[in-house]
């Protein structure tokens, strides 16, 4: 989703930061905020002590840790040094929180695309992930990845299971470009978002049943911005009849890795503008 911003162009300086996420620790909760240089290096912690008891014997062990992920994202066109609005990158960031992996982040300035950045995405596309020294594109693959080389905690959706509400955000890009009451599109909507609250209703809360799985970090993100711009543009909100759903969005919304990674509803709003007024 390509954004026009609505202010004054900042500097690349200003936008391409790198937020340094340590959440393999459990006592640090804040991020690190650091203007981005492609020369600069962060020193970052090898190993972690652990101390095993069993019977009255203490054991200490140096166990590897992993090194920060790179990770580039849409920059804000709003505010300065925050999350931009692409739910494809706040799916990656969701399952690197998840996993507890520690990331850093760098914000792109969509409106100014840094020769680092396209030198690496030569289609200027986020998000982005280093992965085994190589850049990985598309967070289909990327999420993948991610499973297959850090399985815990699982996140993996069953098969059977990962296309539940699968539809509904091509459903909901139709319903909000629509200018035409009658043509359909907010009822194709409505049945999808029906479908997928008969399923929870069956199967929930949650798409794999009791355990958030990669399908909801999937779909989380999409119904957050579904949620916003029909709010904004259209006065649009998801029916009452749908409880299972609107409970579904709530809990997952609450997250704490849903509130970390989100975007602002402002760069919601005009993330999707151009798709609104053409």
């Amino acid at each position: 989703m390509s954004t026009a911003a609505k202010m004054s162009p900042l500097s690349p300086a200003a936008l391409s930061t790198t937020i340094k996420h340590l959440t393999c620790n459990p006592n640090l909760h804040y991020p690190r905020v650091r203007t981005l240089f492609t020369t600069t290096h962060y020193p970052t912690r090898k190993f972690m002590q652990t101390r095993t008891t069993r019977k009255g014997f203490s054991v200490s062990m140096s166990v590897p840790s992993t090194d920060p992920l790179e990770v580039c994202v849409k920059a804000s066109v709003t505010t300065p040094n925050k999350l931009g609005d692409c739910p494809f990158s706040q799916r990656v960031l969701l399952m690197l929180e998840e996993k507890h992996l520690p990331y850093d982040l760098k914000l792109v300035d969509f409106t100014n695309k840094p020769e680092w950045f396209l030198k690496i995405s030569p289609e200027g596309k986020v998000p982005l992930i280093k992965l085994d020294d190589k850049w990985i594109p598309d967070s289909d693959i990327i999420t993948q990845a991610l499973e297959e080389k850090f399985p815990e905690p699982p996140l993996a959706t069953p098969p059977e299971k990962a296309s539940a509400g699968s539809k509904i955000f091509s459903t909901f890009i139709g319903f909000l470009k629509s200018n035409d009451p009658s043509d359909g599109t907010e009822q194709a909507l409505l049945n999808e978002l029906t479908a997928f609250n008969d399923y929870l209703k069956e199967n929930g809360p949650f798409i794999n049943g009791q355990e958030v799985s990669a399908a909801d970090l999937s779909l989380g993100p999409k119904l957050y911005h579904l949620e916003i711009s029909l709010g904004h543009y259209k006065n649009w909100s998801v029916p009452d009849s749908l409880s299972c759903l609107k409970s579904y969005m709530k809990t997952i919304f609450s997250m704490e890795s849903f509130i970390k990674t989100r975007a602002q509803p402002e760069d919601v709003i005009e993330g999707w503008r151009p798709k609104v007024e053409g």
